[in-house]
């Protein structure tokens, strides 16, 4: 089992930049697929990045740039920290939301990253997010 803290959220102007955190619990942190999601009021959960255990990392489209290689968001893990962050670049008024980090080890191999908040198992508390124009 895997305990999750988020933090990092908070106010700031578009355009500007954020780093969340997520501490894990526990000594199999490297063995887990993790992913940030986000939802706003009103809408569904949104699932916003994801790493795979073996360290790769794909993006919703949301927060991909023209550019695939440079996206708005950069999602990375530290296992040796047990922690989870999501660089977030070039925020927008519509990036605001709650977004929490959640932990999976249903996965198929250590390459597997799943956008679908019913593969996770773990949920962090949330952190907001507040982008204003």
């Amino acid at each position: 089992q895997v305990q999750l803290v988020e933090s990092g959220g908070g106010l700031v102007q578009a355009g500007g930049s954020l780093r969340l955190s997520c501490a894990a619990s526990g000594r199999t942190f490297s063995s887990y697929a993790m992913g940030w999601f986000r939802q706003a009021p009103g809408k569904e959960r949104e699932w916003v990045a994801g790493v795979s255990s073996g360290g790769r990392t794909d993006y919703a489209d949301s927060v991909k740039g023209r550019d695939s290689v440079k996206g708005r968001f950069t999602i990375s893990r530290d296992n040796g920290k047990n922690t989870l962050y999501l660089q977030m670049n070039s925020l927008k008024p519509e990036d605001t939301a709650v977004y929490d980090c959640a932990a999976t080890n249903r996965q198929y191999n250590s390459g597997s990253i799943y956008a679908s908040p019913q593969r996770y198992d773990y949920w962090g508390q949330g952190t907001q997010v507040t982008v204003s124009s």
